[in-house]
């Protein structure tokens, strides 16, 4: 498979991401910061049962042999998103962004250069790192505005 479609579904994904927060941050106004992050969950995972119902292939086999860490990518998620939904209307979407990016980006380095979780480790070089330097330096600027 090429590598094209995963970039264009991450170029999609990246897009949803930047929208989610504003989209989130005004239905907080009117519900409240803990609302609003529980209706998108919730609103999240009804088009996600929708979606594996229409796929046909619903299934839990695998669930019992599962770490227990293995089922807090959701509590991270929570997090994530409450996170946003009080940063944006403080220092706005593009800072709110910058920031967690730069963050993810250190974070993703580090993860493929110990080979964590038992995918194939990447290890930081000199481009990598210069990449996320400038990622943080970039995010700084945004932020200082």
């Amino acid at each position: 498979m090429s590598n094209l479609l995963p970039v264009i579904i991450m170029v999609c994904a990246g897009t949803a991401v930047a929208l989610q927060p504003s989209i989130n941050a005004r239905l907080a106004q009117k519900s409240g910061i803990l609302e609003s992050a529980c209706i998108s969950f919730a609103v999240g995972t009804f088009a996600l049962a929708v979606t594996l119902l229409i796929s046909g292939k619903p299934t839990i086999r695998g669930l019992n042999e599962t770490a227990w860490w293995e089922w807090t990518g959701g509590v991270l998620g929570a997090f994530f998103v409450t996170a946003t939904i009080l940063a944006v209307p403080r220092i706005g979407t593009a800072a709110t962004m910058a920031v967690a990016i730069a963050a993810q980006l250190i974070t993703a380095l580090i993860l493929d250069h110990l080979g964590a979780f038992g995918f194939g480790g990447t290890p930081v070089d000199l481009k990598r790192s210069l990449g996320a330097v400038l990622l943080i330096i970039g995010a700084w600027i945004i932020v200082r505005h």
